[in-house]
């Protein structure tokens, strides 16, 4: 249907709330003409299950008189939709417009006249000139998703011409007189009513839009829209909340999203902005969830490396580690002290972020005995991508400065230490996170919808994927 490929991501949803969006979404013009292909398949559909019911009567035709008739068994044989349109009303919504329709039928005629004679055959028809504009009112249901319904329809049927296969030629006249007209009223009130349907048979599909989209275990993300879109002649754009949760703990952050404008770009059929609020809710609620933490042995760390973590090496940068614990394994727990901040600059993404470094000692019997706590502060750059319907990264380590928070075996020189923690950042740890990061986070999307022809712009605060699309249309067939 017309609207299904973007209505997810573009529904005119009455909401309350005023907060500006982590996400906005454009349709451009490219993107209305991709759905008005798909609509014209689904309201050819429709139409083609139109019933004409059987027609009977009794009516005077010259020059034979009274004359009993019957048309039976009509079928639509075809239906054209040659010209259609979808426009965007400014501040009101969606028209659609299809003209110079035409539909074909065929059935059977039977005539009894001058009470004895009787004569019988077959016809077919065109109906032609059909014209039907409708207006499309998008709401939201009880699940904050969008429905939609036709608000106002009207359908026109222009001219019907007729083809009687066998009988006298008077039969034109009767056609003419009776027949026509109820033919092309019969046709004219069912119309609007399929119209109606197909714009109805996308509510299923509607409904999987992905609203609240889970990450992980730790995360979900909601693209619920914090205000109604702003539609204008050319493009719809609307904000998404775009921002993550613990899953089964809604905790807000101590920051909001800010303002941001996505640019006056059109070759694609749809973009999306992706602020810096939802990449730092995400930081948010991970660091929260307390998976921003690693604990790194030995084992981890690359066979081929000097840098091993015993009390031994340590004991070459920290002399009083190897004479307090002789000849035992370590373990550091890596993790953040707070919320790392993501900005975007163009074609620059950074991450800050602040955490600690613990050094135990591994005690025979298991025990962990902490050796010191290092302040971690790293510079991170991030490479973004996408794919299908998910935003992947990539990480890699700028610098790093480390200070001393607490040690436990007196006093030491902590630059010292900045190459065996280096080595441990960009062989365990950063490693780690790119596993996780290559996974990817959900893109808001309807059913089966991929997106195709993908770029990718950091701009100042935010950035922007173009794409086409691609989906399942209501019948199930691959629209591209």
């Amino acid at each position: 249907m017309f609207l299904c490929c973007w209505l997810a991501l573009g529904a005119l949803i009455p909401l309350t709330l005023s907060t500006d969006p982590g996400v906005k979404v454009k349709l451009t013009a490219k993107g209305l003409e991709y759905g008005r292909t798909l609509g014209m398949a689904s309201i050819l559909k429709k139409l083609k299950t139109i019933k004409v019911p059987d027609m009977s009567g009794k009516e005077s035709v010259s020059p034979i008189g009274t004359v009993q008739y019957s048309l039976t068994n009509l079928q639509i044989v075809d239906v054209g939709l040659p010209t259609s349109a979808v426009a965007l009303v400014p501040g009101t919504g969606v028209r659609l417009s299809i003209g110079k329709a035409f539909l074909r039928l065929h059935g059977n005629w039977r005539v009894k006249y001058l009470r004895i004679i009787k004569d019988s055959g077959s016809f077919d028809l065109r109906v032609s000139d059909l014209t039907v504009t409708a207006s499309v009112a998008i709401e939201s249901d009880e699940t904050g998703r969008p429905a939609v319904h036709v608000a106002d329809c009207a359908a026109t049927v222009g001219g019907a011409s007729i083809k009687f296969h066998g009988g006298a030629s008077w039969l034109y006249n009767l056609f003419t007189k009776f027949i026509d007209k109820a033919i092309r009223s019969t046709l004219q009130r069912q119309i609007c009513p399929l119209v109606t349907d197909a714009v109805s048979d996308l509510n299923p599909q509607l409904k999987t839009l992905n609203v609240l989209a889970k990450v992980d275990q730790y995360a979900e993300i909601e693209y619920s829209l914090v205000s109604s879109p702003a539609v204008t002649t050319s493009s719809i754009e609307l904000g998404l909340k775009g921002e993550f949760y613990n899953i089964g703990k809604r905790q807000e952050p101590p920051f909001s999203a800010s303002a941001f404008d996505l640019p006056p770009q059109t070759d694609n059929m749809l973009y999306i902005g992706l602020s810096a609020f939802t990449a730092n809710s995400a930081a948010f609620v991970y660091s929260t969830a307390g998976a921003l933490s690693l604990y790194v042995t030995d084992d981890m760390l690359p066979k081929a490396s000097p840098i091993r973590l015993n009390t031994r090496t340590f004991g070459v940068f920290i002399p009083q580690v190897a004479k307090l614990f002789p000849g035992l394994m370590m373990k550091l727990l890596v993790k953040t002290a707070e919320t790392p901040v993501v900005t975007f600059e163009p074609n620059n993404t950074r991450v800050q972020a602040t955490g600690t470094v613990t050094a135990y000692a591994i005690q025979p019997n298991g025990t962990l005995s902490p050796l010191f706590v290092l302040n971690l502060e790293s510079s991170i750059s991030a490479q973004l991508s996408v794919s299908a319907t998910r935003v992947a990264g990539a990480v890699t380590l700028n610098n790093m400065d480390l200070t001393l928070e607490t040690s436990y075996v007196g006093e030491f020189q902590v630059k010292a230490l900045s190459s065996p923690f280096q080595l441990v950042l960009k062989a365990v740890v950063i490693p780690l996170l790119n596993v996780q990061l290559a996974k990817g986070y959900p893109l808001p999307t309807i059913g089966k919808m991929k997106l195709v022809n993908l770029q990718l712009q950091v701009l100042k605060d935010y950035m922007l994927i173009g794409t086409d699309v691609q989906f399942n249309s209501i019948y199930g067939a691959s629209q591209d």
